[in-house]
């Protein structure tokens, strides 16, 4: 590869980061290591970019780094000369869901036609599985009421591009995992705010019509305006087809920063207990979206697609409309948390299934 050894150079100065950080730890120095440690995963990041099986783990280990950074450094992700940074999060949302209308085409919902089984069970799995495996988490961990709330938001959330990512690292039908997360993108001004009003209500008050349109804003008409751009636009804006990726993977990013931080207090008190509990929601979501579609004796690429369609929510999204209820520190500290969660298992679980041959559904017995 061209730059082989630049991308090793760079990892050598993550091991130079990681070693100064455990002697500072070991000399009693703890508060002093920040910006050593998120240079350890900011040069693990790209050190990664350079090897094809570690590719999956790069956004992952991004979003180490923009976690790291605001909960160490708080104040500087809260305001700048008495701007409130957390007004970037809905804008942010909206260029990322702009980026994800450029990158398709009415092929894909005309994808619709040639797999409605795959879809139908997909779309069905995504809004029934994960918005009540949130909301028995909600009930049994007996967190404060608005971070139970953040809990239902994300299982009640769509799936996001990260899916679409792990669906081609573990040679799953890409074009269903496309499809699903735009057709659920799309669904989701509908079906998710009446989701948080009948599951959430009795943790914080939810106006359903406000939050419909919030998600129309942020999602509906810069999907549409996407749409537009490539349709007439198509192949004249390269730069900005090469672009869109890394402009999403940084929105995503600076908007968990922006929520870390603002929330860092609590995340402090209930941070490990929202780990945990992001790691039993997202596995969970694997393992029922999975054998959702073989008990509908779906081919195996496809119940590997809606394994990741359901278990990998857009935390992105339901941050943003965490922020719009005016509960950011609260109600988005799951999505904040479960982002990273579900990007680690996703990327695990997407590098299991690369090298596991594909198997031969069978029907379910009667």
């Amino acid at each position: 590869m061209k730059y082989k050894k630049l991308y090793q150079i760079i990892l050598i100065l993550a091991a130079v980061c990681a070693l100064a950080v455990l002697v500072l730890l070991l000399l009693g120095y703890g508060e002093e290591i920040g910006w050593l440690l998120t240079g350890f995963f900011v040069c693990l990041a790209i050190g990664f970019r350079g090897y094809a099986r570690l590719q999956g783990f790069s956004f992952t280990v991004i979003i180490f780094a923009a976690v790291t950074i605001s909960m160490f450094y708080p104040s500087y992700f809260q305001e700048i000369n008495g701007f409130d940074l957390k007004n970037l999060i809905t804008p942010l949302l909206q260029i990322i869901m702009f980026g994800m209308g450029t990158a398709m085409s009415l092929r894909d919902f005309a994808a619709v036609v040639k797999m409605p089984k795959g879809v139908l069970v997909g779309v069905v799995c995504q809004f029934t599985i994960m918005p009540f495996v949130g909301f028995t988490l909600a009930n049994l961990l007996g967190v404060d009421p608005e971070i139970a709330a953040g809990i239902i938001l994300i299982g009640a959330s769509p799936s996001g591009l990260a899916s679409n990512v792990m669906a081609y690292l573990s040679r799953a039908n890409l074009a269903l995992s496309v499809t699903l997360t735009a057709f659920a993108t799309l669904l989701a001004p509908l079906i998710t705010p009446t989701l948080m009003g009948w599951l959430a209500g009795e943790f914080v008050q939810v106006d359903v019509l406000d939050m419909m349109w919030s998600m129309v804003k942020m999602i509906v008409l810069p999907v549409f305006a996407g749409l537009l751009f490539n349709y007439f636009a198509h192949g004249r804006f390269k730069w900005l087809d090469d672009a869109m990726p890394l402009i999403s993977m940084f929105g995503i990013a600076y908007i968990i920063t922006i929520i870390t931080a603002a929330g860092r207090d609590n995340l402090l008190d209930v941070g490990a207990l929202l780990i945990v509990a992001g790691i039993f929601h997202n596995v969970s979501g694997y393992f029922l979206g999975y054998w959702g579609g073989r008990l509908c004796s779906l081919p195996e690429r496809d119940c590997r697609t809606i394994a990741f369609e359901v278990g990998m929510q857009n935390g992105g999204l339901a941050s943003a409309l965490a922020n719009e209820m005016g509960r950011v520190a609260t109600v988005g500290l799951a999505p904040a948390i479960f982002g990273p969660v579900m990007n680690i298992t996703g990327s695990m679980l997407a590098s299991y299934w690369r090298d596991k041959p594909l198997m031969k559904s069978k029907a379910p017995p009667a």
